[in-house]
């Protein structure tokens, strides 16, 4: 009876000595870490400052039409410019001056349109880097050769200004100018240039 009882005494300590070490040897639980939250998009910066003055050039093609002339008048045109834009945001309004030499002449009349000068308003959108606008003003041509005086009347057109860098605009322009009692007649002149123009940004 004893040596049933030291066995079985034996059989327990073998016993509990397994299961200790089986329990010793089970993989240590891996717990993750919780997710990083995302982080917060970064608001993104629209549109450039166009406020400042700026001066520039421009050349282009220009075509006249009037009652008094037995064909259009046609011929290259060049000039200069100058203006200042103030940025609003989105909304950019200015104003600008410019002078264009004209070669437009109409042989059977023998009248030639020598120079026009405008006065007007920019109303544009801040685009980013571009800046799509409307411009309306008043507007004088010069005429030479056979009627030699000068025509008061105004302007619109629409363009497309690109900024190349902090200072240099590229550009192009489309304006027409319309004058009354064009040659002390009840016909009007109508001259439309296409240009392109480049500014420098101050």
């Amino acid at each position: 009876m004893n040596s049933l009882k030291m066995a079985l005494a034996a059989s327990l300590s073998t016993l509990a000595l397994a299961s200790t070490a089986h329990a010793g040897g089970m993989a240590p639980v891996v717990v993750e870490p919780a997710p990083m939250p995302a982080p917060a998009p970064v608001p993104m910066t629209y549109g450039s400052d166009w406020s400042g003055f700026y001066v520039g050039g421009q050349v282009g093609y220009g075509t006249a039409k009037s009652d008094q002339f037995a064909e259009d008048a046609k011929g290259a045109v060049y000039g200069v410019h100058a203006g200042y834009n103030y940025d609003f945001g989105q909304f950019v309004l200015g104003g600008e001056i410019a002078y264009d030499k004209l070669n437009q002449s109409d042989a059977t009349s023998g009248i030639s349109l020598d120079g026009m000068g405008r006065v007007g308003l920019r109303a544009g959108y801040d685009a980013g880097s571009f800046m799509p606008y409307l411009t309306a003003g008043a507007a004088r041509v010069n005429t030479t050769g056979a009627v030699e005086s000068s025509y008061d009347g105004s302007y619109y057109g629409l363009g497309m200004d690109y900024k190349l860098s902090d200072s240099i605009v590229l550009g192009g322009e489309v304006v027409k100018s319309t004058f009354d009692n064009f040659n002390g007649t009840t016909s009007s002149l109508d001259d439309t240039t296409v240009s392109a123009r480049v500014s420098f940004q101050f």
